[in-house]
């Protein structure tokens, strides 16, 4: 094809300014004449921003069940690239900060609602007792702590040193953002084998502990506990947090209810102080013993001594610190979190040569190393270490919860669906239909380009959702 000497300088110019610019900008330029951009970027939009999008393709037909007659279709041959993106859904804010946002949201609905209704609970549910418990590890070594109000660190007078030489002594006062913070003072007296163990039985130990709960309230009812569930139910909700030290801990929202569920109420008996004795004194007595090995021989896995138990007030006390919007405030802060937060990883580990590589201090490393090297031995196998040493053999999920606690994140996520699309579910609104759907995977993730763009959205949002709570009115 024949240019003009015009016409071929401009080629050579555009050629040598697409040259200098970088990687993402070039992807930028060429998102931008897409014809599909403004498309493209409504999906983006719709997503929230999300920084690892799952891309579909497929379509979704509504007909009458009797005539057969299309009601709603829906197909993404005429979108971008012929694929429509969801939200990967990842609730860890490392990850992906647009979804752990909503996730936090719907993780703070289904709390809020077991403890003050909504979501098809009752209002009265407020009147069963009701606690907010924080159950710790044990000490596995004395490790740097924080400090504040001049307090120091390990402040011992009598100078003594482990039977390896090193002083447990710091007179240093620790900041929380600290590198110190969670570092054993002797890493040759810590307990590595005894908190990779933990962590592998804690979730058992969890267990256990629930039905310890039950007997005791039982016993202190009069009842025995076959017969306790003609009495009450005993619902929760419970996260898991990383400290510091890389050790897991519990904060649950305890709740009894009547023996029809949360719409029912409680025996008298059954008062929030009891409940309080009862959670701690079955804290102190539930134990669970690992399988004996000759490499870590046979322990029993405890609670630590720290515990915290209060009863959760409504929110018109404004002056009590544990209230029903703070408490869920709280457990929707924490289940966006994880080991990564601790200084950790959030990715598989599946070759040793990778620990030694990873990006974690000395204290988790050597954590890592005993998880790998106890999922070695043939009478661990079942606790699977090797797969759960990135989070330091603790495999349980972030939240967790009774069946009748309150609603679930499918229910909330159906509801945000039908509420989007209300106005094409009132097309076929008291109509018996028949949904034909075929929908398959074809991709994930943004291009440098596309996550720049997709960045902007999300920080639009924030700004947006910033703006919003502090009024029009706040400076």
């Amino acid at each position: 094809m024949y240019l003009s000497e015009k016409a071929r300088r401009s080629v050579l110019a555009e050629a040598e300014r697409l040259r200098l610019l970088s990687p993402t900008e070039r992807d930028l330029l060429r998102l931008v004449r897409e014809p599909g951009f403004s498309r493209w970027l409504e999906q983006i939009k719709a997503t929230g921003g999300c920084e690892h999008p799952v891309y579909l393709a497929g379509s979704t037909t509504t007909r009458d069940a009797y005539t057969g007659e299309v009601l709603r279709h829906y197909s993404t041959a005429t979108e971008p690239g012929g694929r429509m993106p969801v939200r990967c859904r990842n609730r860890r804010a490392n990850r992906c900060q647009p979804c752990s946002y909503l996730h936090a949201g719907d993780t703070f609905q289904i709390v809020r609602a077991g403890i003050a209704g909504g979501k098809n609970l009752r209002e009265s549910v407020r009147r069963n007792p009701r606690v907010f418990v924080t159950l710790t590890a044990p000490s596995f070594g004395a490790v740097h702590r924080a400090t504040d109000d001049g307090e120091m660190c390990r402040p011992r007078r009598d100078g003594a040193a482990c039977e390896h030489g090193n002083r447990l002594v710091c007179h240093q006062q620790h900041g929380k953002s600290d590198a110190l913070l969670g570092q054993p003072l002797c890493r040759a007296c810590y307990d590595y084998v005894g908190h990779v163990l933990w962590h592998a039985y804690a979730g058992r130990l969890w267990n256990r502990w629930v039905h310890t709960l039950r007997r005791h309230l039982a016993t202190a009812g009069g009842i025995t506990q076959t017969r306790l569930r003609e009495h009450l139910i005993v619902s929760f909700a419970k996260v898991a947090e990383y400290q510091r030290r890389g050790a897991i801990h519990f904060h649950a929202v305890i709740r009894l209810d009547g023996p029809d569920g949360p719409d029912s109420t409680p025996p008298t008996w059954a008062t929030a102080e009891l409940l309080t004795c009862a959670v701690k004194s079955a804290t102190a007595s539930v134990w669970v013993r690992t399988t004996d090995s000759p490499a870590t021989g046979e322990r029993v896995i405890t609670w630590g001594e720290q515990i915290d138990v209060h009863a959760i007030r409504s929110d018109a006390f404004t002056s009590a610190t544990v209230t029903e919007s703070a408490v869920a405030a709280y457990v929707a802060k924490y289940v966006t979190k994880s080991v990564a937060d601790a200084g950790g990883l959030d990715y598989r580990i599946t070759e040793y040569e990778s620990i030694r590589c990873a990006p974690v201090n000395a204290h988790l490393r050597a954590l890592m190393v005993t998880c790998w090297r106890l999922g070695g031995l043939a009478e661990l196998a079942h606790l699977r270490l090797r797969a759960w040493t990135h989070t330091l053999g603790y495999r349980g999920h972030a939240l967790t919860k009774s069946r009748r606690y309150s609603t679930t994140y499918a229910a909330l996520r159906e509801e945000r669906a039908a509420y989007r699309s209300e106005p094409a579910a009132l097309l076929v609104d008291g109509s018996d239909t028949v949904t034909d759907a075929h929908w398959r995977y074809v991709g994930s993730g943004h291009t440098s380009g596309e996550a720049e763009i997709a960045r902007g959205v999300a920080q639009d949002l924030a700004d947006l959702r910033s703006i919003r709570q502090r009024g029009p009115h706040d400076e």
